[in-house]
Order: structure tokens, then sequence, then C-alpha cells
């Protein structure tokens, strides 16, 4: 018992004082955890930050205080930790190797979260498909198309894209080609449409919109109609606009032609 108690006199005479450094390091670094943690939890919420940002910046800053405090308690107890540091490296390197993808998809959603090029309810173009926003989760967008289907896309492939925001801007300008036929009056037409654009409320003064001939092409002669419109109005006025052209067109008698071959057949002289 004697010899005992001289052992643990001895270990703690010779190691003590860095077992109680080792502590303190320890609750001095879970406390500055918590307080990173709430730091960066009221700098983010503060700049109006999504939730999901928050929480995962908020619990990664305390994942890697209380980490740094571990290894620094452990030095302090006179435990080697050069090999530990390796491993945790190696290990963090592996797994971030396994998990490019998600991690990629990760990282652009963080950035969609926080540079908002879209946001929830806006309809927008990328990746190849489109549709509503309805969600923007961390590795996922979620979008809805026209006809209400659900499509997941991944963050990566939307920020490695151009993205298209059609709703962003509060008005949109519709652009139609309109063609009429060759022995057809083109003022008459010009007027025709004039009168429907001005006497449409939904279409704006300013910009005011254009009118003109823009082609003579192979069957007709092309005119652009582009009136602007608020963007909640768009497909209204320009399915309503399509038909009133075509009513006032057959009103005023203006031709509007379909595509047509005329083959000429070249007399035989022999015959």
């Amino acid at each position: 018992m004697e010899q005992a108690m001289k052992q643990i006199y001895i270990y703690l005479t010779t190691y003590g004082l860095d077992i109680i450094g080792a502590l303190v390091i320890l609750v001095v670094g879970k406390v500055a955890a918590g307080f990173g943690r709430g730091l960066i939890k009221r700098i983010l919420t503060k700049s109006k930050a999504d939730q999901a940002i928050v929480s995962f910046a908020s619990s990664l800053a305390y994942f890697v205080i209380l980490t740094a405090a571990v290894i620094a308690a452990l030095s302090k107890a006179g435990v080697e930790t050069t090999s530990l540091v390796a491993v945790v490296g190696a290990a963090g390197f592996a797994v971030g190797f396994a998990l490019k993808d998600s991690l990629g998809n990760f990282a652009s959603g963080v950035l969609i979260l926080v540079l908002k090029p879209f946001g929830v309810g806006d309809y927008i173009e990328a990746a190849g498909v489109a549709g509503t926003v309805k969600a923007v989760r961390l590795f996922t967008t979620e979008l809805s198309s026209p006809d209400n289907v659900k499509i997941l896309v991944p963050n990566g492939k939307i920020y490695g894209d151009i993205i298209k925001n059609v709703t962003a801007n509060d008005n949109r300008r519709v652009d139609m080609v309109i063609g009429i036929g060759y022995g057809s009056s083109i003022g008459k037409a010009l007027e025709a449409v004039k009168g429907l654009l001005d006497a449409d409320e939904r279409v704006l003064k300013d910009p005011a919109p254009t009118l003109a001939v823009s082609e003579l092409a192979d069957s007709s002669v092309n005119l652009v109609v582009r009136p602007w419109t608020a963007k909640e109005n768009y497909w209204a006025l320009k399915f309503d606009l399509t038909r009133a052209i075509k009513e006032a067109f057959d009103r005023e008698g203006v031709e509007i032609p379909f595509p047509q071959t005329v083959v000429h057949l070249a007399k035989n002289e022999a015959q």
C-alpha cells in the first residue's frame, strides 16, 4: 500500500500540472466552442441567411473548435498527437474524396442560399430543365414543371450551368412574329395590331411596344410584335393577343399565309 501511494505521488508530482492544464484546456475549449457557435448563429441570423446555412455553419464552428481543444488537451497531457492529427487529416481526405459529388452539391447549395440567384416561387431554366422553384435545400433544388411534375435537381448541376431566372424582373417582353401575305397591306396590318395593343390595359406604355417589319421571308412578310407587360400577365397576354390578331386580320382582309411551294413544269420542245 505504501509502495502504491508512493507511485501515485510520483505520478501526480510529475504529470499532475499537465493533467490539470489539459482539463482546463478542455473546459475552456468547450466554452469557446459554444461561444463560437452562438456568435456564428447570431451573425448569420442578423444577415438573414437561410436557416439551413445558420444551423450547419454554427455546428461546424462548434465541431472545429472542440476538436482543436481536444487535440491541444491531449498534447498538454503528454500524448503524442502528431499521428492523431495525421489520422484525422487522412480520414477527412478519404471521406471528402468518397463524397466529392455530395460535397460539390453541398457547396453549390450554400452558394445558392447565400448569393440567392433565385428564390422560392421564381420560374427558372437551368441544368436542362425548367420550372417553378418550390424549395432550395443544401444538396438539391426542387422544381415544379408547368405540367406539375416534381423535379429534384442536384445543386452542383444548377450552379455549374447558366441560370435563367424568368420571373426575377417585374416586367417581361412578349416576343411575337406574325407573317402576312405579300399581297396584303402592311399598313393595314400594323394599324390593326396597334389598335389591339392600345386597347389592352395589360400592355405597358413605358417601355413602349415595338411594332415593325422584320423580314421578307420566303412565303410571308414578317412583322415583330413586342409589347411589355407585368410578369404575371405574360402568358395570358400572349395567348389573348395571338387570337385577337388572327380575328382582326380576318376582319381587315389581311392574309396570314401558310408555307407553300410553286412548281413550274417546263414543256418538252421535242413533243
